[in-house]
């Protein structure tokens, strides 16, 4: 019976010993990937209020994304978002839309212009990209999300091109005057059946300028649309596979199938409501109870998101603060309660990785988080995080070249192939 129960520990210490041997050549080989890869998140929201003298990235602010916590994650590229909101389809919707989306560029090149030219630059091309990365820079590129502020006039394309942008998407949550949303989806109800007849002239003049084509948002007939006008490779900024998670806001495998066939790159988004509903619904519903109880102990109230997102800025900005107080306070219960009710993490995000590249193939899909903008999942919370993703995709056997594929050289390629069509229809 001794000799038994000697044999059994022994066998179980040599498990254990291996187990560690193994978790140890893991981590080794996972940051020696990371460090060599450049990285590229193509989704964080930013908030202008967050890029002035006294307030901005090169501290460690309460945000998922900035200069330090990209500094401990060993994030190379984040691509700020210019984003505007959905509104009227009329010249005051449009002049609003206008001013917001150049406060967004205008704070962007702040960062990068004044505030520290020190430690990020602007990137618009591939080239530029690789040179500040060699420099040991942090890398900002410019994306638009939601082409509203454009209005009717299409030479602001040209403009904001001139600004930085380099994709953009024609519409957000709400049709646009260029193309229906995925939001459409809810109710049946569409302006276009797809792209607008200005949708399409629109198009054709991110072609010729060179902005990548975002379909993230906008109606699966207008993305079909998008396919059959753009000379260039399109892009999804942030979008997962619909097959595991079906959402409005994920591709299904006949687009999916478009991206093979054309080319361009699925930038896969961890965003838990976009990777596993039923699982983020459960853990949403028992943190929901905790966020409450605590804001109820501390005089505060949580709002439905739709409320907030009709919010000011500046009226949503203090309310933000206010939830990132409760949930501070709430975190020892929240720490607890994931013991039982398992959030959306690293694994469920890579599980749509691996059904993109079984899909499309490895150098279709890419990589975003949605930072700043209600992504971040279990694992990658933040910028700082970013090393997990690596981790896991070096546990699921993804070789040197593959991952550093997904982190940016996919992306990179795609935006390559996007600038020499518009060379040569500038030529022609």
């Amino acid at each position: 019976m001794q000799l038994k129960l000697f044999v059994f520990i022994l066998f179980s210490s040599i498990l254990t010993v291996n187990a560690q041997k193994t978790d140890q050549k893991i981590m080794e080989r996972a940051k020696k990937i990371h460090k060599e890869a450049i990285t590229i998140d193509t989704h964080n929201d930013i908030n202008v209020d967050n890029f002035t003298d006294n307030k901005n990235y090169t501290t460690d602010l309460d945000t998922q994304v900035n200069l330090p916590k990209m500094d401990e994650g060993e994030m190379d590229v984040t691509w700020l978002i210019v984003y505007t909101g959905q509104e009227s389809l009329d010249e005051e919707g449009y002049k609003a839309a206008y001013a917001n989306a150049i406060s967004k560029f205008e704070a962007i090149h702040r960062l990068t212009d004044e505030i520290a030219p020190d430690r990020i630059g602007l990137a618009t091309n591939s080239e530029e990209v690789r040179k500040l990365v060699k420099q040991g820079k942090k890398v900002a590129m410019i994306g638009v999300e939601n082409a509203y502020p454009i209005g009717t006039d299409l030479n602001r394309i040209k403009e904001f091109y001139d600004l930085g942008a380099r994709y953009m998407s024609l519409s957000h949550n709400g049709h646009s005057q260029f193309s229906d949303s995925n939001t459409g989806e809810e109710n049946d109800e569409w302006l276009y059946n797809g792209l607008s007849e200005l949708g399409k002239e629109a198009v054709i003049e991110m072609n010729k300028y060179g902005i990548m084509i975002d379909v993230s948002h906008p109606s699966k007939e207008a993305i079909k649309d998008m396919f059959e006008l753009s000379k260039a490779p399109l892009i999804a900024s942030h979008s997962s596979a619909r097959a595991l998670c079906d959402h409005s806001r994920n591709l299904d495998d006949e687009l999916l199938a478009l991206f093979k066939e054309h080319g361009g790159v699925v930038q896969t988004v961890a965003f838990s409501s976009y990777l596993n509903t039923e699982k983020d619904d459960a853990y949403e519903e028992a943190s929901r109870k905790v966020y409450e109880q605590k804001a109820a102990e501390m005089d505060l109230q949580i709002l439905p998101r739709d409320t907030v997102r009709n919010f000011t800025d500046e009226k949503r900005t203090a309310y933000y603060n206010q939830i990132s107080k409760i949930k501070s306070s709430a975190k020892p219960e929240i720490d607890k309660l994931k013991e039982t009710v398992i959030p959306v993490n690293v694994s469920d995000f890579v599980d749509h990785i691996d059904y993109l590249v079984e899909k499309i193939g490895i150098d279709h899909v890419g990589i975003s988080s949605d930072f700043d903008g209600g992504g971040g999942i279990e694992g990658w919370q933040d910028a700082s995080e970013t090393l997990n993703v690596t981790i896991e995709l070096v546990k699921r056997g993804y070789t040197d070249e593959e991952i550093k594929k997904l982190w940016g050289e996919n992306l990179l390629r795609v935006m390559d192939e996007v600038q020499a069509v518009a060379d040569d229809l500038q030529k022609s």
